[in-house]
């Protein structure tokens, strides 16, 4: 790693075009603007330059990927040949629904098959809620669950250990979270401490479920609204995998719980699952929305990370920061100024890496870090804890199988 940078990102918007329907998201199928989708030829000039750049991680998103799967496994191979020791995509399930319809087993395993031949290292598969119902009726597929749960053996056989990629959203528990409304209660107070009980027992139960549906790795999206009222100072959303309905439309005061709540049922589950989630990233996001945002790591978009979106292949800060455009990914690719001092969004993408690599980019200065240390030891502490883990996750190889040996040995720690 260069002095002051950090392993580089480009995720990649190669369509968005989609087939689902979930409220959380701008992008569903009901939502009626014209689509777009890079050619190859793009998709492979992006590569060729994040391959010059050295970047490490390259993400193709929707949209949804799988939609055009057989030229996703082949710019993972083109990826992998250009040296890109990262590639991740995933799926909102679609062609995981209904196994017991005729040519499922033989449609999952083409698919799987073709992917298990790339050089890919993580693949995600989304789900908003620990009620299969809910799930379902979100993602407009009935019988998505019972297909993701008929699916996984396919993909452990074939060597991918698919992530469960939880959106965090007001249905993630079922009626024990969607009801849940100020009002029924006799104060602010009363009402923030219900919100911080049932949402970490919605995310606990989420865990059970998933590690009961076979998976053994799970990441999180965190909420996600742009626009509106409480429009985030100056976003102006270029991907549009956000919305402005209630759904995802959390309170700073309830940021602050859900984060804390999260960070809970992380610690612990992480004995049982390989959770993506740093535990020091959501205390950082927790006190940011008590109102001490310099307690957090700036995000590194526009100058290690990057967006590339689908509907010209212009280049962005993130996919949030759509008014400081960068015109074509190149190399080399000029970094913005104002990305430097960035926290305006909570796209984990981003958050999460950037506030991993905070302690070592102030290592570069020992004294500010020896300050923040001092400032909050918790801190330090819990990004030291999330470096053991994240070994004994193998870092999050999605090509092999947890250790949970070495998962309960480090949690006990």
């Amino acid at each position: 790693m260069n002095l002051g940078r950090v392993p580089g990102q480009v995720v990649i918007q190669v369509t968005d075009r989609c087939n689902a329907h979930c409220p959380q998201c701008g992008m569903r199928a009901t939502e009626p603007f014209a689509r777009s989708t890079l050619k190859d030829r793009e998709v492979r000039r992006i590569l060729k330059a994040a391959a010059v750049n050295r970047i490490s991680a390259v993400s193709f998103t929707g949209g949804e990927p799988m939609m055009l799967h057989e030229k996703v496994a082949d710019w993972i191979d083109y990826a992998g040949r250009l040296g890109i020791r990262y590639t991740r995509t995933g799926t909102n399930g679609f062609f995981l629904r209904n196994p017991e319809a005729p040519g499922f087993a033989e449609r999952v395993e083409r698919i799987v098959c073709r992917l298990s031949d790339t050089p890919l290292r993580n693949f995600w598969i989304s789900l908003d809620s620990c009620i299969p119902a809910v799930h379902e009726k979100m993602r407009g597929f009935p019988g998505l669950v019972g297909g993701i749960r008929k699916a996984l053996p396919v993909f452990h056989a074939y060597g991918i250990y698919p992530s469960a990629n939880l959106g965090i959203n007001r249905n993630v528990g079922g009626r024990l979270t969607r009801s849940l409304t100020p009002t029924a209660f006799s104060s602010p107070a009363s009402y923030l401490d219900a919100f911080y009980r049932t949402y970490r027992q919605a995310f606990r139960r989420f865990y059970r479920f998933v590690i009961d549906m076979g998976f053994t790795m799970v990441n999180t999206c965190y909420p996600m609204s742009v626009g509106g009222e409480d429009a985030r100072c100056g976003l102006d959303a270029v991907y549009e995998a956000t919305a402005v309905d209630d759904i995802v439309r959390f309170s700073h005061p309830e940021n602050v719980r859900l984060f804390r709540a999260l960070r809970k049922a992380i610690a612990e589950f992480r004995p049982f699952l390989r959770i993506f989630s740093p535990m020091v990233c959501l205390y950082a996001l927790e006190h940011q929305y008590n109102g001490r945002p310099a307690e957090s790591t700036a995000c590194r978009g526009g100058v290690d990370f990057f967006f590339v979106d689908a509907k010209d292949a212009c280049t962005y800060p993130c996919g949030y920061r759509g008014s400081e455009p960068l015109g074509p990914y190149q190399s080399p690719m000029p970094s913005t100024p104002a990305g430097a001092d960035c926290r305006r969004c909570d796209w984990e993408c981003f958050r999460d890496p950037s506030e991993l690599f905070g302690p070592v980019l102030q290592a570069a200065s020992p004294l500010a870090l020896l300050s923040r240390i001092r400032k909050d030891p918790k801190r330090i502490k819990l990004w030291f804890k999330d470096l053991l883990y994240y070994q004994a996750c193998g870092f999050f190889d999605g090509r092999r199988p947890p250790n949970l040996h070495r998962l309960r040995r480090i949690a006990r720690l």
